[in-house]
């Protein structure tokens, strides 16, 4: 079994860009899914009040386990907005939109979340990093649930 000392640096860093774009997606997500929770208003304030509160402080301790398997790869984890903005595919948002808006919103953040993820995990898998693939799998297994809870609420 190959551990992540036996990787070379390349692999390291292969590996740890990919869990950077995630990082920021993480992290942008993060924020949208908190604004939504402060500004919801509408009859699913309570339910989406409480949805959006979970999400976000599921995606508050991803970022921190994300950035810190990007630190023990050997590298830098990105930290600032602009490095954020630059790496992220998530758009930010308003706060203004419809509580419909949002939940549409927070399911297309959910699902481009785990294209990013997808595409980590066969990353770390084909290099053979173990730890890094299973936080890949973890994560991926909670935004496919987030997706489906919030693609849930659209069905009419």
């Amino acid at each position: 079994m190959q551990t992540i000392t036996d990787l070379n640096s390349h692999s390291d860093n292969a590996v740890a860009q990919h869990l950077s774009r995630l990082l920021a997606d993480s992290y942008t997500l993060y924020l949208k899914t908190q604004n939504y929770h402060w500004n919801v208003t509408g009859p699913l304030f309570c339910s989406l009040h409480a949805l959006f509160e979970e999400h976000y402080t599921d995606l508050a301790a991803a970022v921190d386990e994300i950035a810190e398997r990007i630190r023990a790869l050997g590298v830098p984890a990105p930290g600032s907005y602009s490095e954020f903005a630059e790496l992220t595919r998530i758009e930010e948002a308003s706060g203004n939109e419809s509580a419909t808006d949002m939940i549409q919103a927070l399911l297309q953040g959910q699902e481009t979340i785990s294209a990013t993820t997808k595409s980590a995990l066969q990353v770390a898998s084909d290099l053979g990093d173990e730890p890094s693939a299973d936080l890949l799998t973890q994560r991926l297994q909670r935004h496919e649930k987030n997706a489906w809870m919030l693609r849930s609420m659209l069905v009419a």
